[in-house]
Formats: C-alpha cells, structure tokens, sequence
C-alpha cells in the first residue's frame, strides 16, 4: 500500500460522492473537517490521521485502521466501523449515535463526552479506554472489554 501525497489526497475529496477510498493508505493525511459522508473506506489505513471535525455519518469504515487517528468532535453516527482499529484514537467529543462498532478495537482510546447512543459496541475492545462523560444510553456493550476503562461516573472498570 503506497502513502498518497497531499495533492492525490485533495483530488480524490473532490470526486463526486460517495467517495471510494476503500484499501488506501491516508496514515497521517491532514482531513480535518473533510466531508466523508456515506464513503467508502473498507480497509482504509488512516492511522495517525487528523480527522477533528470530519463528517463521517453513514460511511463504511469496516476493518479501517485508524489508531491514534485524531477523531476529535467528528460525526459519525450511523456509521459502520466493524473490527475497525481505532486503538488509542482520540474521539472525545464525537459523536456516534447508532454507530456499529462490533468487534473494534477501542483500546486506550478516548471517548471522553463522546456521544455514542444506541451503538453497537458488542465484543469491542474497550480496555484501558477514557469513557468519562461519555453518553452511552442504549449503547449495546454485550461482550465488550471493559478491563480498566474509565467509566462515564468516572469510575475505573476492575
């Protein structure tokens, strides 16, 4: 997988939507604020990306790495991110609402004040995560490994 330069990665966010970025390299690409709704990033490695404020409701983000991705205050609620890796991405702020999350790696991530109501967190990895205020009404966490997290009572998880 090649590392797409600054200007391929302004000329793809300018296709028509929704956008196909599934299996590309954007590891520590500058997107913060791009308009990534309903896209496709199946696969995408967008690990170290700086993605604060993007708008991602509706994509595709299954088996996406995006470990220690800057998720600062993004949208992504109805969003898939099945077995995606966003090990100690930060997602404080953002916003999840009926996102599907099974089976993700959340571990170590922040989601402090994150808004994650009626996801599906079945199975996640959540060990050592910062959930402190984070809304997680109806938030399905079947399964899910809380060993250590931080709880939204600001309790840590034994």
């Amino acid at each position: 997988m090649t590392q797409l330069s600054r200007s391929e990665i302004k000329a793809l966010l300018h296709r028509p939507a929704p956008l196909d970025l599934s299996g590309l390299d954007l590891s520590r690409a500058e997107l913060p604020g791009a308009n990534l709704e309903r896209a496709y990033l199946v696969g995408t490695d967008l690990s170290g990306a700086d993605l604060r404020g993007a708008h991602l409701r509706g994509s595709d983000l299954s088996l996406a790495v995006l470990a220690g991705a800057n998720l600062h205050r993004a949208h992504l609620s109805s969003a898939t991110l099945t077995s995606a890796n966003l090990a100690r991405a930060d997602l404080s702020y953002a916003t999840l609402n009926e996102a599907l999350l099974i089976g993700a790696d959340l571990g170590g991530a922040n989601l402090e004040e994150a808004f994650a109501v009626l996801a599906n967190l079945r199975a996640a990895n959540l060990r050592g995560a910062n959930l402190y205020h984070a809304n997680l009404s109806q938030a399905n966490l079947q399964d899910a490994d809380l060993t250590g997290a931080r709880l939204p009572d600001g309790k840590v998880h034994a």
